[in-house]
């Protein structure tokens, strides 16, 4: 079973490098993206998450009226990208179904932040998809936790989907930077041990972007723009030829607690 989904978001990770993007570039830039990615998923009739900031919702109207109606799930990614109060957990949530007249029931915290269990529960969440349980360097160390699907204050807690060796992460970096057929060997693995495979990715990775402005790394900006577009059709059509079934975060909590 495949969890495949997407953080839809301000684009504004070129702060992070001191890059410069002005605000309606941010916007831009992951409209353009989520474009492509809606047109894949359709071509490969494919069902996906996406968490999107209430910032972003605002201003990608018909992009989210357009996803849904495709059969694809609306959650949580709070209300901005890089500036989080936990108030925004239910003000995100309540906006979002507001916006949209849809049911949310799942969260993901902007790049993968902790959050309080408690928090999460009291706002009225049902699964949580905030952590990648391995070691990333100035990110974070999650190696204690659990690989696989767990409770927390009954809120179902969906890691992102690592090696079930050396817990090597299968999140976008590794789909950008690693060669394919490494790539499809851990999700072979990951399918084999786990029965799933939980993978997300961002609609800026899709988009043409001014890599040189913006100042990102280059193990950030590799197979970007078309080149992404062209691997993730190749992957789909691989998962497809396996018969590997997808579905939403929203389903595949349902079956668990069923």
């Amino acid at each position: 079973m495949i969890l495949l989904s997407f953080d839809i978001e301000e684009f504004d990770m070129p702060f992070e490098y001191k890059g410069n993007i002005p605000f309606e570039e941010q916007i831009s830039v992951s409209q353009d993206g989520l474009n492509k990615i809606l047109d894949l998923l359709k071509k490969h009739n494919v069902k996906a998450t996406f968490f999107s900031t209430v910032i972003f919702a605002e201003q990608s109207k018909t992009l989210i009226e357009r996803l849904l109606k495709e059969g694809h799930e609306l959650a949580s990614h709070t209300w901005f990208h890089s500036n989080f109060k936990e108030e925004h957990l239910l003000q995100s949530r309540n906006r979002l179904e507001e916006l949209f007249d849809v049911k949310v029931t799942g969260l993901r915290m902007p790049r993968m932040r902790t959050v309080d269990p408690k928090a999460v529960a009291a706002a009225g969440y049902e699964y949580n998809s905030s952590v990648n349980p391995t070691y990333l360097p100035g990110r974070y160390n999650n190696l204690k936790i659990s690989r696989t699907f767990f409770f927390d204050e009954n809120v179902l807690q969906i890691p992102a989907s690592v090696s079930p060796n050396f817990r090597i992460p299968l999140f976008w970096l590794s789909f950008h930077n690693f060669p394919m057929w490494i790539y499809k060997k851990l999700t072979r693995d990951v399918l084999k041990k786990d029965q799933y495979l939980n993978i997300y990715f961002h609609p800026w990775e899709f988009s043409d972007i001014k890599k040189e402005e913006y100042k990102l790394s280059a193990i950030t900006t590799k197979n970007t723009g078309e080149q992404m577009v062209q691997r993730m059709d190749d992957f789909l059509y691989w998962l497809k030829k396996k018969n590997i079934p997808f579905t939403t975060f929203q389903e595949f909590q349902k079956r668990i607690r069923s």
